[in-house]
């Protein structure tokens, strides 16, 4: 049985859903104007200049942590570089109290919600003032006080979490939402389809919000799938969804504005799919000469969400090449020595290592850790970040 009525024919009729064209809303030009027609969102100055400085801070902090991965100084890197928007316009047009559930590339949001330059270098470099006490790998952040869930490497599994988290905010009936993010090569796990099946049928306050950057990894969107995007997948869970130029600030913000409002005040799940493109390599393992072109990315780096927004804040006066110029050397500077501080700090103590996993260490466990310790005393000069901690006890 179905859960709608449906029309009744009596020859076989298919279809194949081409009918449903998914239109891309936008609203801002490449030029900082608007298309006729169109209508800037309700931003204050105030809030508009918080947007973009965390875009700043973020292709920023991309630049500086890649070159240190290629310097050997950093293990591992994930850029959210020609993403920004899709993020950070995103991220600002929700309530600071709704939980974020990212996938990998969302530091963007973390920088509009006020994780500082120091929160990022700890966890970079995972020590002994890095929230996940040097346990994850560099870039799966997470703050509690921020309402940014913990990044987990399996993809896709933020994705009905992000369901199960928002029915919990429907029950409490505080008013407040769940965004998850993922990529379209996410969209191809079974996490997914059940994730929005599960938010359809129970009708939870979340946004699914999908990056469309155009390349898993280094499988073209061409080769994932044969309908139109990722958005008309919202139609077999009979699911509100709109499709937006990702590369335009002001086009993300209202969009995610008007699909909270959906969410919050009439439980109804919506999926967001953003329209951009991965100027950076995958991973800092990757290496996307492989799968495309450079005139490809020329093209979309003349799409540049960031130059976007500051053209349109100076079309209002409200940013000068004076304020841009102040604003890279300040951030450049502060990153640079931030990292410079973050190196020098020591690793986490030892015995993190399960001083809060368990209640009661497990005397299997204790036995293990003390093996541990006696090996790292043996070998001091193979461990020696570890070895003065291993002269204590647990």
């Amino acid at each position: 049985m179905t859960t709608t009525k449906a029309r009744v024919v009596y020859s076989p009729v298919f279809t194949d859903g081409a009918e449903f064209r998914i239109p891309t809303f936008k609203l801002l030009k490449q030029d900082g104007s608007l298309y006729k027609g169109a209508k800037a969102p309700d931003l204050d100055k105030d809030k508009a200049l918080r947007i973009y400085r965390a875009m700043v801070t973020t292709r920023i902090l991309d630049e500086r942590m890649l070159a240190a991965q290629r310097q050997g100084r950093l293990s591992f890197y994930m850029q959210c570089t020609g993403e920004e928007a899709a993020v950070v316009g995103s991220a600002a047009a929700l309530d600071d109290a709704d939980m974020i559930m990212a996938q990998y590339r969302e530091q963007g949001a973390l920088a509009y919600r006020g994780f500082t330059i120091d929160e990022f270098m700890n966890q970079l470099f995972g020590n002994e003032l890095d929230y996940g006490k040097g346990r994850q790998m560099p870039v799966h952040y997470g703050s509690s006080k921020l309402n940014y869930m913990t990044i987990s490497s399996p993809l896709a599994t933020q994705i009905p979490q992000a369901t199960g988290y928002a029915y919990g905010q429907k029950l409490a009936g505080d008013g407040h939402c769940t965004i998850t993010y993922f990529g379209e090569g996410a969209a191809s796990e079974g996490d997914f389809h059940a994730a929005l099946n599960m938010a359809a049928v129970h009708r939870v306050p979340v946004i699914f919000l999908c990056r469309n950057n155009g390349y898993a990894i280094s499988t073209p969107a061409a080769e994932q799938f044969a309908a139109d995007g990722v958005a008309p997948r919202a139609y077999g869970y009979k699911m509100d969804v709109i499709r937006v130029d990702g590369n335009d600030i002001l086009a993300v913000h209202e969009a995610t504005r008007a699909a909270r409002t959906l969410a919050v005040e009439h439980n109804r799940p919506v999926l967001i799919e953003t329209m951009t493109y991965r100027l950076a390599a995958h991973s800092s393992s990757d290496d996307p000469s492989g799968y495309r072109s450079k005139d490809e990315e020329a093209v979309w780096r003349e799409k540049d969400p960031i130059l976007r927004m500051r053209l349109w804040l100076e079309s209002k006066k409200w940013w000068s090449e004076d304020d841009e110029k102040q604003l890279q050397e300040n951030m450049r500077r502060e990153v640079l020595e931030t990292m410079k501080r973050a190196q020098k700090r020591p690793p986490p103590a030892l015995d993190t290592l399960v001083s809060d996993v368990y209640d009661e260490v497990p005397p299997a466990l204790a036995e293990q850790f003390d093996s541990l310790k006696s090996h790292i005393r043996r070998h001091p000069d193979a461990y020696p970040k570890s070895a003065e901690h291993a002269k204590g006890g647990l």
